[in-house]
């Protein structure tokens, strides 16, 4: 029997998407009361709250009570004070209209295996905004869901990879598929085969073997030169070593049969370090013709950054995008970051950008941007943009007093949208497909933490409302794709990795 979806919608008004300030108000006001009953802090909960508010409560023989919140906030001063009691809360959903706005949020409590939903109603009253009303609903198996204008359903049509990372299709049968923690292989999805590519450049990180050291590296992204009928062409960044350490390398091979032959090493993001964490590594071709290739800045806390943090330093390989011709040359349009900075630039600022696609209607470039604690980011990638890392970010630092240095006439580009909780956002794609009719135009960006898969309905550079699939049905997700004639499918990052195609069970029944 086919498990339910259950769909989150998140309208944006115009006031929220353009009035930051408003939002982040807004935001703050929540996690008051999320943070408060995560970490028994009475005082802050009340601070989130209107004195007169009414908490619509339910219980077994009381359908519906109401609670004053300050006898609510009493309920959280059993635990030491600032000691987290196993609540989670995720902001959902904010939808601002003028000075009164609608929220959700999720409670989770992992060791009772329970799951709230609260709904709040918000009003800014003396230039503060504050909670007047909640109502809480324990979301069971059986709960009504919400329906999404489609209805997807997930068939595994492939597995036995090892945590695959990217995939290119070679027609709607066969692909490349890039394993993170293997080989670079091809498969057939109708013969369910699987076939190694030789050739591989021997500087490979053997992921496996440094994987019991917090290791991320491995092979990352595989594309097809935009002219690949002709001349054969692959691109494939991976995690390549020497003496010194490690870091990410681009190179170009013609596919001869099931091996690599005339391997070109295109960019190296040379120093190579001890670091093991946030290679980048993705890749796609704009409608220029043009390589766009992410490089993340390598390291996993703030407190190591030098004092010219690294994806703001113009002399370091990491934490850019870059933009090459496709023989790894540098385009005569690049931006000018002067005279010192390293060749390629195209824009600075990134932490651990993995995915990045193109518009297929605007020609824009479109990229996914990991934080730390919070801080995931879609971003759209302009020239010469400084997207502010570790400078600014919508998330906050691991290093808890990690002070970044100030940057003087520095213009930092905003992203386009950051979620309010942790999504480790991948491999993201725009839906052309036909299948999903009611999705045509839309981005679909699945994510690692929580295996979550988003779509986001796209008004020019605006994303309008965000619709999150298979919250019942959760995987670690690298990456989803179209195949040549438009069927989806989204790979998994597990040690018996899976290819995932995604149907449309609503026009199946037609």
């Amino acid at each position: 029997m086919t498990r339910p979806i259950f769909v989150l919608t998140l309208l944006l008004s115009a006031a929220y998407l353009g009035a930051q300030s408003e939002a982040d108000q807004l935001k703050a006001c929540l996690l008051n009361y999320i943070n408060g009953t995560s970490y028994n802090q009475p005082a802050q909960i009340e601070k989130a709250f209107y004195d007169k508010a009414n908490l619509y409560l339910s219980k077994p023989d009381e359908p519906i009570f109401l609670v004053p919140p300050k006898e609510y906030a009493s309920w959280f001063n059993r635990g030491k004070p600032g000691e987290a009691n196993g609540r989670i809360g995720n902001i959902l959903s904010i939808d601002i209209s003028n000075d009164i706005a609608i929220a959700k949020a999720e409670i989770l409590i992992p060791a009772r295996d329970l799951r709230y939903i609260d709904l709040f109603l918000l009003k800014k009253l003396d230039q503060q905004w504050k909670i007047i009303s909640k109502a809480a609903t324990l979301m069971t198996e059986d709960a009504p869901s919400i329906q999404s204008s489609t209805n997807p359903t997930k068939e595994v049509v492939f597995e036995g990879l090892l945590h695959p990372w990217s995939i290119a299709f070679l027609n709607d049968d066969e692909a490349l598929v890039s394993e993170k923690d293997g080989e670079l292989v091809k498969v057939n999805l109708t013969t369910k085969t699987k076939t190694s590519i030789s050739g591989f450049p021997e500087d490979l990180v053997d992921s496996i073997r440094v994987r019991s050291r917090g290791d991320n590296s491995g092979i990352f992204e595989v594309i097809l030169d935009p002219n690949f009928s002709s001349n054969q062409h692959i691109y494939v960044s991976y995690t390549a070593e020497n003496e010194e350490g490690a870091t990410t390398k681009v190179i170009r091979a013609k596919l001869e049969g099931n091996g690599l032959v005339d391997i070109q090493p295109l960019f190296v993001a040379a120093p190579y370090t001890r670091e093991m964490y946030h290679y980048g590594g993705g890749m796609t071709f704009g409608q220029d013709g043009k390589l766009y290739i992410t490089v993340g800045e390598r390291l996993f806390n703030e407190k190591d950054q030098p004092p010219m943090p690294i994806a703001q330093n113009l002399e370091d390989k990491r934490g850019k995008i870059y933009r090459l011709n496709p023989d790894g040359s540098i385009p005569e349009d690049n931006p000018d970051f002067g005279a010192n900075s390293v060749p390629g630039l195209y824009a600075v600022g990134i932490r651990a950008a993995q995915g990045i696609t193109l518009h297929p209607e605007t020609g824009e470039i479109w990229f996914s941007e990991h934080g730390t604690i919070q801080g995931d980011e879609i971003n759209i990638l302009r020239k010469g943009a400084n997207y502010g890392w570790p400078i600014i970010t919508t998330g906050k630092y691991r290093a808890p007093n990690y002070d970044p240095p100030k940057l003087e006439g520095v213009n930092f580009t905003d992203p386009t949208w950051h979620w309010l909780h942790t999504v480790a956002p991948t491999g993201l794609t725009f839906y052309t497909g036909d299948e999903f009719p009611a999705w045509k135009g839309s981005l679909l960006v699945p994510g690692l933490s929580r295996g979550s898969l988003w779509r986001f309905t796209v008004d020019g550079q605006t994303l309008k409302l965000a619709e999150e699939l298979f919250v019942d049905d959760r995987v670690r997700s690298r990456k989803i794709k179209q195949s040549p004639n438009g069927k989806l499918y989204m790979l998994t990052d597990e040690e018996n990795g899976k290819i995932i195609r995604i149907r449309n069970q609503d026009q199946e029944k037609r």
